[in-house]
C-alpha cells in the first residue's frame, strides 16, 4: 500500500517521498523544485520498474494526480487532509450556523460509512442550500452593464465544493475491503515529521549536507 507526498527544505528545494505503509518503509525519494503531477507519475513508474506491485495509493487529494493514476490502481483520499482543507476554509471556530453544522459533519468522517456520510451531507445541503448559493450583488457594473456579484459565503461554498470533489475517493477503502487500505497518510506524515525535527536540529549545515542527511534518514537509518 503506497502513500506519497512532498516536503520542502526551503522554497524551491524539496523532496518527493513514496512510502509503503505495509512495510513501514520509504521506498523511493528524489529532489524536486515544486510538487507536480509528473513527479508522482515518475515515482510510480520507477517503483513499478523496480518490481513493486502497487495495490492502492493514499494521497492528499491533488486532482491532477488522481486523474493521472486512478486508471492504474485505486486512490484513497486522506481523511486527515480533507478535514484540514475544510478547517482552512471555515477556521476552527466558525460563526455561521451552516458552517458549524458542516464542521460537525466532517468530525464524523473517520468513523462513518459512505452511505451514512453521503446521506448526512445530502440532508445538510437541503437544509443550507440557499445559504451556500446566496449571492451579494454590488452597485458596480461590468463593461457589459451587468452588476457585479459574488457568493456571500464563499469560504463555506469552497469547503463544500472541495468535499463534493473528493467524496468519490474518501471511501475507496470500503470498496476494496480485502486490500485493507488505510484512511490516512499518517505513516508517511509521521516519517516526514521526524525528518523535519532532525533537520531543524541541524540548521547550520549546508544545503547539500541537509539533503544528504534527509536521504540517510529516509533510508531508515537514525543519524546522530
Amino acid at each position: 500500500m503506497l502513500t506519497a507526498d512532498a516536503f520542502y527544505l526551503r522554497r524551491g528545494i524539496g523532496m518527493m517521498v513514496f512510502r509503503s505503509q505495509a512495510f513501514q518503509a520509504n521506498l523511493l525519494w528524489f529532489s524536486i523544485t515544486y510538487e507536480t503531477t509528473a513527479d508522482y507519475v515518475r515515482g510510480v513508474d520507477q517503483l513499478e520498474q523496480r518490481g513493486w506491485i502497487i495495490q492502492a495509493c493514499v494521497m492528499d487529494g491533488r486532482k491532477g494526480v488522481r486523474e493521472a493514476l486512478e486508471a492504474r490502481f485505486p486512490i484513497q483520499m486522506c481523511h486527515f487532509h480533507q478535514v484540514a482543507i475544510v478547517t482552512r476554509y471555515l477556521t476552527r471556530t466558525p460563526k455561521l450556523d451552516a458552517a458549524r453544522e458542516f464542521k460537525a459533519l466532517m468530525a464524523t468522517l473517520t468513523t462513518t460509512t459512505e452511505a451514512a456520510f453521503t446521506a448526512a451531507l445530502t440532508a445538510w445541503d437541503r437544509r443550507w442550500h440557499d445559504t451556500v448559493t446566496e449571492r451579494t450583488i454590488s452597485d458596480e457594473r461590468t463593461r457589459t452593464g451587468r452588476r457585479r456579484w459574488w457568493y456571500t459565503h464563499r469560504r463555506l461554498r469552497s469547503a463544500y465544493r472541495s468535499l463534493l470533489t473528493n467524496l468519490p475517493y474518501l471511501f475507496t477503502f470500503e470498496r476494496y475491503p480485502d486490500l485493507h487500505i488505510p484512511k490516512t497518510t499518517n505513516s508517511l506524515d509521521g516519517s516526514i515529521s521526524h525528518l523535519r525535527d532532525k533537520l531543524r536540529a541541524h540548521r547550520g549545515l549546508k544545503l547539500t549536507s541537509r539533503l544528504n542527511l534527509a536521504g540517510t534518514f529516509l533510508k531508515g537509518k537514525n543519524p546522530k
